[in-house]
């Protein structure tokens, strides 16, 4: 029996993984850990007004830096030429000018500046503080909105004590009083708020035109005329505590004077003004209680006010949404049946029935490197042509185009063709299973090792997406890759509560999760095993966030499996509410209220109350730095585990928050830690 310790978890690093050797040798070599860092994203693809030309963010990771850098490039749409934007440094958030001659781009906390006809070199065009973002030219390309954070006015402590001249003091205590005081992969929050600028667009000063303790929300859009700018955000005086109720406001660019141009209970966001300028589309929805509210296109007429909603017959959530440049409709983003999607919904005249939305793009996922999660952008030009990243399961997102008119988008990159070309992946299969709670459809996909023989029998990972209002979906995902190449097959699946199936799909687990999500898990993996091809006395699972919730709920129900991780999890859902960085949001809509009005409902969902039956080797892994589900979560289910004598180990990765897969060396000892885990529990050859 191969017991390989876990302090030798790292040596995987440089050797073939578990099981990678075994079987028929492969034409070309599987994926192997180091490999992820040679993986490139084209990310933010973003077409000329002109139609031209592309610029976009190609992200590639650094083997001595251990992060991830993202460079801008310039791709020629007629000819396909590709090329560096920038002699020289990293960017993001390109931005073309009105005139498709210039483009801003943020390095570096700055805005700076790139004149496409090579005349000047890029130069800063603000030199402010720090941390501008959301860059937005106005409509005659003299000046750039944007969003920064301006730090509040000290409340003083006149009466603290303050040590002599020369003196070595303990350092100063650090005095909270904000009811979100840290945020995940940002920190403890400064104080200060989010407010709206102005630059001119060849440097200058930038002007501040909103004040006040509020947030503002971006990014931005300039009216027609360049006279107003429209944004989001709470200015009520408790904001804090109402963390999803937003409206849109107009900001005069010339005195700063705002006007709600929004009444409206529940979060209306990222306002798009027409080119035309007669109307301005937000995404929002109405307030209501429940855990997963889809975001939904509405209009409203700025002349008279008139709101209508676009999308009211689609049962799927918008994410973001771009006018064509006739004004004559918009391009949205959305999620379905777990692919990332890009429809075009018209303008109705008058007051016909909502509008179908019009599928246009299906695939354009593939931007996150970890796992199968759903993404993707696009950009439109003014003609119609459609500029946006397109992934596949093998590979991730490279840049395509769909012109006007066209049937089917145009590849014009292929960023990993040099290393994916040569290695053999494992190939992918979806399955739909009934759920045996009621059933309810469940999609699932299966990725095979890369020496699969149907003949064989070989160990199963079961591998859980968090959320848990998200969806896997076809994806490039090194992970999963990663636990095929070791030898398993790796099952992902959607149980109810993912979206991309609707808006009553993802609330079936409305203040009820994790419940019947077990049964939709179970259900799959008992399906793949009727296919005969998987050993039933190596099934492993594991998940992270939402699914180390349930990979410890599943644990606590069923000892079937040989061995588990679970990784940034929740096991008290009390101690979770809080101590997490949004403790408002979750305690309002992920329960009927806080844990002392119902700490029956509280303790019934966590996987704490079922630890008492757990008897599955178990392992945890989460960030030091993790302040959406905290490592006390981790620790509490350790020491847990630890008193009732059941073999399990605690991984702490330093300096990680909640995505642990920010950094690749962390994604790579993500998986080397928990092959190394599943190989301790494994007695297989």
């Amino acid at each position: 029996m191969n017991r390989l310790p876990i302090v030798a978890a790292l040596l995987l690093l440089a050797l073939p993984l578990p099981g990678q050797e075994s079987g028929p040798p492969l034409a070309r070599p599987a994926l192997s850990p180091l490999d992820v860092f040679e993986l490139e994203v084209a990310d933010d693809p973003r077409i000329s007004p002109d139609g031209r030309s592309i610029v976009y963010v190609r992200r590639s990771f650094d083997l001595e830096t251990d992060r991830s850098r993202g460079h801008l490039w310039i791709i020629d749409v007629e000819s396909g030429r590709h090329r560096p934007l920038l002699r020289e440094g990293t960017g993001s958030s390109p931005r073309w000018s009105p005139d498709s001659g210039r483009v801003a781009f943020l390095r570096e906390g700055q805005i700076w500046m790139k004149h496409l006809d090579g005349a000047r070199e890029e130069m800063p065009i603000t030199r402010v503080r720090d941390g501008a973002g959301s860059p937005v030219w106005s409509p005659s390309g003299d000046r750039i909105a944007f969003l920064m954070t301006v730090p509040a006015k000290s409340r003083g402590w006149k009466s603290i004590p303050q040590p002599p001249e020369g003196a070595s003091w303990a350092e100063a205590a650090t005095v909270i009083d904000r009811l979100v005081y840290r945020r995940d992969g940002a920190g403890y929050v400064e104080g200060g708020h989010r407010h709206l600028f102005i630059v001119p667009s060849e440097g200058g000063t930038a002007r501040q035109l909103t004040e006040g303790d509020f947030d503002h929300a971006g990014p931005p859009s300039w009216g027609a005329d360049g006279r107003r700018i429209y944004i989001s955000a709470n200015r009520d005086e408790d904001w804090e505590y109402a963390s999803d109720e937003s409206e849109v406001w107009e900001v005069e660019v010339e005195g700063g004077a705002m006007r709600a141009i929004t009444d409206h209970a529940g979060p209306d966001g990222s306002p798009q003004v027409s080119p035309d300028g007669r109307w301005l589309s937000i995404i929002g929805n109405d307030a209501s209680r429940l855990g997963h509210r889809q975001g939904e296109l509405t209009v409203i007429e700025l002349a008279t006010g008139r709101r209508r909603l676009l999308t009211g017959g689609f049962d799927r959530g918008i994410g973001r949404a771009v006018w064509s440049g006739d004004s004559r409709g918009i391009f949205v983003q959305y999620d379905d049946r777990g692919r990332s999607c890009i429809g075009w919904v018209a303008l109705p005249d008058g007051e016909a029935e909502s509008p179908e939305v019009e599928l246009r793009v299906r695939g354009i996922g593939g931007t996150s490197l970890g796992r199968p999660y759903s993404g993707g952008a696009f950009s439109v030009a003014g003609d119609g042509t459609i500029a946006h990243t397109m992934g596949r399961h093998d590979r991730p997102a490279d840049v395509a185009i769909l012109t006007s008119g066209g049937d089917a988008p145009r590849l014009l990159t292929k960023l990993n063709e040099d290393l994916l070309g040569e290695r053999t992946l494992g190939a992918i299969r979806e399955i739909t299973v009934p759920s045996p709670h009621d059933g309810l459809p469940i999609q699932a996909w299966l990725v095979f090792p890369p020496d699969f023989d149907s003949r064989g029998s070989y160990p199963l990972i079961l591998e859980i997406h968090g959320g848990p209002f998200a969806n896997y979906g076809p994806r490039f995902s090194a992970e999963v890759q990663l636990f095929a190449a070791a030898g398993n097959i790796v099952l992902y699946v959607n149980p109810r509560g993912s979206t991309s199936y609707g808006a009553d799909f993802a609330n079936e687990i409305h203040h009820a999760y994790p419940g019947h999500d077990y049964d939709d898990l179970i259900g799959c993996v008992d399906a793949v095993i009727s296919e005969g091809y998987v050993d039933t006395d190596h099934l492993f699972v594991t998940g992270g966030s939402g699914g180390g919730v349930l990979t410890a709920w599943i644990v606590g129900k069923t000892d079937r499996f040989r061995a588990a991780v679970v990784a940034k999890p929740v096991i008290h859902w009390a101690s979770f509410v809080l101590t997490a960085d949004f403790s408002n949001y979750f305690a309002k809509y992920w329960f009927p209220g806080p844990p002392w009005e119902h700490p029956e409902q509280y303790w019934a969902r966590s996987p704490l109350s079922l630890v008492g039956n757990v008897s599955t080797p178990t392992m945890l892994l989460t960030g030091e730095e993790d302040y959406r589900t905290p490592m006390s979560e981790t620790e509490q289910y350790y020491q847990a585990l630890k008193l009732r004598k059941v073999e399990t180990a605690m991984v702490r990765i330093p300096g990680a928050g909640h995505g642990i897969a920010a950094r690749p060396s962390n994604l790579i000892r993500k998986v080397a830690y928990i092959l190394a885990w599943f190989e301790r529990h494994s007695d297989a050859p």
